[in-house]
């Protein structure tokens, strides 16, 4: 308890500047060991590829100016990548038995977590970064509504800082990758395909008196707020709602760790 209650007085005692320094320092780490071990390059080339891909076969079918569909799409496959991402993040220190070193350095958990946070929403900025071109290609070949697609990148974002906080908190709770990607993976369709409009039907039809889907699609499926950006609406709502899940999970791995490091 003696422990906890130091733990506890040494985050109070962090002033902003010195916070944001540790965050930045264990950000830089975390980059360089994503770039280093080649898995920024892996996993960027793998992600655009099979986005933009699954969008152009689309785009010549329809022949509209449009990334809707785009967007629609990118839900379940951030629900397999992001996890990917965010699987290594603590396990592998946990493995290497480098957790140990990391936590003992003078920076409290929450500087920590809120690092590997940045490099992990950093190295997502990348994955986005590669969709791009098809705005420049849209907007040579016709005239898209470019205040909709800038929503859409807006619903990314805000759907993509909630699934690696997921990831991360999901990740200080395993000490394997596989788990911890499997774990998150699961986590992540349940939200994205509870706000699904069948899977919604499904579960009212089971129990129609609780109208269970329906409660879970309006309470935490990333579906109904997600779909709002989609339609060309920041609504603030929406981003309350990404923001705050976003926090949850950040501040629930770093009292994890606390608790390790107690």
């Amino acid at each position: 308890m003696s422990g906890a209650t130091a733990a506890g007085s040494s985050d109070a005692r962090v002033s902003l500047g010195a916070f944001v320094s540790g965050v930045r320092i264990v950000a830089r780490r975390e980059l360089g060991a994503y770039f280093d071990s080649a898995i920024a390059y892996v996993y960027t080339i793998g992600f655009v590829v099979l986005a933009n891909s699954v969008f152009m076969q689309e785009f010549f079918l329809t022949g509209t100016a449009d990334m809707t569909s785009y967007f629609q799409r990118m839900p379940l496959l951030l629900a397999i990548f992001l996890p990917a991402v965010t699987m290594r993040l603590w396990a592998e220190e946990r493995k290497q038995r480098t957790i140990e070193l990391l936590l003992t350095l003078p920076i409290v958990p929450l500087q920590a977590v809120c690092g590997k946070f940045v490099a992990a929403l950093l190295l997502y900025a990348l994955f986005l970064a590669g969709s791009l071109p098809i705005v420049v290609m849209l907007a040579v070949l016709g005239s898209p509504d470019l205040g909709l697609i800038a929503a859409g990148y807006v619903g990314l974002i805000a759907l993509g800082s909630l699934l690696l906080a997921l990831g991360l908190f999901l990740s200080a709770l395993s000490a394997d990758q596989i788990v911890a990607f499997v774990a998150t993976a699961f986590c992540a369709f349940a939200l994205v395909l509870l706000g699904n409009e069948r899977v919604v039907a499904v579960l009212d039809g089971l129990a129609p008196k609780l109208a269970a889907g329906t409660l879970l699609a309006e309470s935490i499926s990333v579906g109904p707020p997600y779909e709002t950006f989609v339609a060309g609406s920041v609504e603030l709502s929406a981003l309350v709602f990404f923001g705050a899940f976003t926090a949850v999970f950040l501040w629930l791995c770093a009292h994890a760790l606390q608790h390790k490091r107690a």
